[in-house]
């Protein structure tokens, strides 16, 4: 059985500029860096693993490989985004924050049932700070929320979308 998220994986393009955003910046602490000099095919290979440790004890995680070409660009929220839960009072004080550090930072947003700010980290990356709202545990709950059911009409509708 699935127990919880243990670490989620990007690339990054540099991971000392990946460290000082992730470390310095957000407050999680680099608990482990692995160097990769052969796969466990056997092939050499040049590659630093990054583990980043959030309160519950999951991890984000990156990787840095210079020999394999890899598109970094920056991402649209609905194509990729790291969501990070905090409390609420730490909203108004990171968003202050990176607007201080000079890092792309927009919010505070609204979703009804979270409150979030975003950070464009320096791999092109979208990094939301959400923090639940009183009703979260309600609109995250499928016997009330309809979830399956508005995906099933998103389903059915997709044709007419095309």
């Amino acid at each position: 059985m699935i127990r919880r998220l243990h670490h989620s994986a990007y690339r990054c393009r540099d991971s000392e500029e990946t460290r000082r955003f992730y470390e310095d910046f957000l407050g999680l602490r680099l608990a482990g860096s692995l160097q990769i000099s052969e796969t466990k095919t056997g092939r050499n290979t040049s590659v630093l693993h990054t583990f980043y440790e959030l309160d519950d004890g999951s991890y984000i995680a990156f990787f840095e490989d210079p020999e394999t070409p890899f598109d970094f660009k920056p991402q649209r929220d609905y194509d990729l985004h790291i969501a990070l839960e905090v409390d609420p009072a730490v909203l108004q004080p990171m968003l202050d924050k990176g607007r201080a550090a000079g890092i792309e930072t927009r919010g505070i947003s609204d979703h009804h049932f979270i409150r979030s700010i975003y950070f464009r980290d320096p791999n092109g990356y979208v990094l939301e700070l959400a923090a639940k709202m009183p009703n979260h545990g309600q609109s995250m709950d499928p016997a009330r929320n309809e979830a399956r059911a508005i995906l099933d009409r998103w389903q059915a509708g997709k044709g007419a979308m095309r």
